[in-house]
């Protein structure tokens, strides 16, 4: 599968330029293989780009900008939800590919894969800590409970001691 980004190699708008850059320089930096696809000098990339941006992610005026973002031929998105996917830390998601192993976005497809199957723990991946499932929770508040009665038990033992001694 490769990934289609469809830019504007004479754009003279900076930000067109930068949202183009962004794009580019993070699918670069996960090694993400992809084509760029100019619609400012190819006039076929820019109807067929026109042609597949769904009707409800088309502007008012009917013609959408660049970046679009394409796997093979299914839409992705335009910028804005590039980025927003790049903010959740679903950009393999959003694209149609599978995270590789290790990365954030494995990691939470894997706790999230979990807790749909009733795993024993649930990560959360922006802090360190491990919950544990209501039954766990139960069982050693229940043993928590049994030491604390224990512990009573002794210490009214040592105040009142048997008439024994």
């Amino acid at each position: 599968m490769v990934i289609k980004v469809f830019l504007a190699s004479s754009s003279g708008s900076t930000a067109i330029k930068k949202k183009q850059q962004d794009v580019v320089g993070f699918l670069e930096a996960l090694k993400i293989d992809y084509a760029q696809l100019d619609i400012a000098s190819n006039e076929d990339n820019r109807a067929w780009m026109r042609e597949n941006v769904p009707g409800e992610k088309k502007p008012t005026n009917g013609i959408p900008l660049p970046p679009q973002i394409f796997n093979e031929e299914m839409y992705c998105g335009d910028y804005d939800t590039f980025f927003d996917a790049k903010e959740d830390n679903t950009v393999y998601e959003f694209l149609g590919l599978t995270p590789p192993p290790g990365s954030k976005e494995a990691q939470q497809a894997e706790n999230s894969q979990k807790l749909q199957n009733g795993s024993v723990t649930e990560e959360h991946p922006d802090d360190d800590t491990t919950r544990k499932p209501a039954e766990e929770e139960e069982q050693e508040e229940a043993e928590g409970d049994k030491e604390e009665e224990e512990l009573r038990e002794l210490e009214e033992e040592e105040e009142h001691p048997s008439e024994e001694d």
